[in-house]
Formats: structure tokens, sequence, C-alpha cells
């Protein structure tokens, strides 16, 4: 029961010292509130475009044209081997007929030249399109199609879709690194202004020094008043995060410029980067009000 005492008593005073102290507590919690702002900015923007690229992975297929002469027993037979290849995810047959019908109806000129095309007549070949369950074994999938017998020729954009995962792989370690730079960044900024508000405090923690206090004892209200800095600080980066990104979402109906490009569903998404954002805000308040007592406690 003591212990649970002392640990409320300690809680208590830190929350009271936060306002009994205020125009230094706001400007770390202005400090606070302008870091995790362009840290949100980061994630969403991470996340995004990583999303991005992902989505732009998982669209790449691999086109295998099928001989024009070819049988119905022979299409079952390359299928069999599509389906056998490790590296396939899922596969998608398509007639030369289908495929003429999408061209027509794109476009009036492709109507006018095919309409009177028969099965027989057609130039167009049947195909099967093939996803691969990672972009990164496309090019391996893709030479093992090339070999099946009846394949007339395989396209999936050799080089450009190597150099897309060279780029999004880049793009992925960038946006990471950017993430976590701004977080030390954060914590460091927001370390030194607590230090400011502390060392302000100097003469009270000689006092309480002086009446016997034990450096944990002395510790602890401090580390909680970080503590309450930083759920303080990260209130208006959460709220503008949840209401910004939601309404941009609703505004560009979750795509930018192109259905393509797609945003991430802010369900369950902003409440994820809510809570990342109250986690980084108290921890950075913690360690910052633990770093900078310390200092002085060592004087």
């Amino acid at each position: 029961m003591k212990v649970f005492r002392i640990f409320f008593r300690n809680v208590r005073d830190s929350f009271k010292s936060v306002f009994r102290n205020f125009s230094l507590s706001l400007a770390s919690i202005s400090c606070i509130t302008i870091t995790l702002l362009v840290v949100s900015l980061a994630i969403v923007l991470s996340y995004n475009v990583n999303n991005i690229a992902g989505l732009v992975e998982k669209d790449v297929t691999i086109v295998t044209f099928l001989k024009v002469d070819i049988t119905e027993e022979e299409k079952d037979a390359v299928e069999q081997e599509i389906n056998g290849i490790d590296g396939v995810e899922s596969y998608q047959f398509q007639s030369k007929m289908e495929i003429s019908k999408e061209m027509m109806e794109s476009s009036d000129t492709f109507k006018n030249i095919m309409g009177s095309w028969s099965v027989d007549e057609s130039p167009i070949q049947d195909t099967f399109l093939v996803k691969v369950d990672d972009i990164n074994h496309i090019g391996k999938v893709a030479s093992k199609i090339e070999k099946i017998e009846n394949v007339g020729l395989v396209k999936y954009g050799k080089g450009m879709v190597e150099q897309l995962i060279s780029v999004f792989e880049v793009v992925k370690k960038v946006s990471i690194f950017v993430v976590l730079a701004l977080i030390l960044v954060t914590a460091f900024l927001i370390s030194n202004t607590i230090k400011i508000t502390i060392f302000s405090r100097k003469r009270e923690i000689e006092i309480m020094r002086l009446v016997g206090a034990s450096n944990i004892n002395i510790k602890i209200p401090f580390i909680f008043e970080g503590l309450f800095l930083g759920i303080l600080g990260s209130i208006v980066p959460i709220i503008v995060t949840t209401y910004g990104y939601t309404v941009l979402y609703s505004n560009f109906d979750g795509q930018i410029f192109s259905p393509f490009i797609k945003l991430v569903v802010p369900t369950p998404f902003i409440y994820i980067l809510s809570a990342l954002l109250l986690v980084i805000g108290m921890l950075v308040g913690m360690f910052g009000s633990y770093r900078a007592v310390r200092k002085h406690l060592k004087i």
C-alpha cells in the first residue's frame, strides 16, 4: 500500500508541477507538438509511398502469349505447367475473343477494324496473365514460362521492372531512415527544451537534496512530469493527423492523380499512428526529463 501511495503522490505532484510552472511547461509542450507534427507528416508520407510501391509491385503481370494455332488440349497442358511453377501466385486465362471485346469497348477505331473478325480470322493470341508471389522472382518465373511448349512470347517489362524494384527498395530504406532520424531529432530537441525547464528549477532540486531526498525520489517526479508534457504535447498532432488524413482521404476519394496511386485506408492506420505519436511523446518526454535531472544530480 505504501508503494502505491508514494506512486500516486508522485503522479499528483508531477501533474501539479506542470501547471505550477506553466510558462516553462508550455515551451516544452510546444516543442513536442511541432516536432511530432513533422514526425507524423513523415510517417504518413513514408507509409503511403511504401503502400503505393507495394500496390505497383502486386500489379506487375507476366503476359504469356500462346501460339496462334494452339489446340484446347495444348492450352490445358500449358495451364498445368504454369500452375506447377514455384513462385506463381495466380493466373488468369484470356481468350483472343475476350481480348478483342475489351479492345473494341475501349476504342471505336478498334471496333471498326475488329468487329467483323471471326475466331479463326483474328490474329490476336490467347494469353495467360500470371502474377508472382514475390516481385523479386518475376524474372525467374518468366524464364520458366518461356520454356513451356506452345508459349509464343512472354512480356513483363523486363529491365524496367528490375529498375522499379531497385527504386522502391531505395525509397523504402530512405523513408525508414528519415522517420527514425526525425524521431531522434525530436528526442534531442525535446530533451534540450526540458533541460532548460529543469535548469530553471535547479534550486528546487538542491533543496530536495538538502532535506535528504534520495536521487531516485528526486528523479521520479520529474520523469512523471516529462510523461505529462509528452502526453499534452501529442494531443494536437494526434487531432491534426486523425482529422487531416481523414479529410484528405475523403476529398481525394482515396487516390492521388490516378486510380493506381491509392492512399492507405484511414482505419485502422490513423489509430495506429495516433498511438505511435502518443508513445513517442511520452517516451521522449520521460527521457528528456531523466537526462536533464540526472545532470543536475551529478553536480
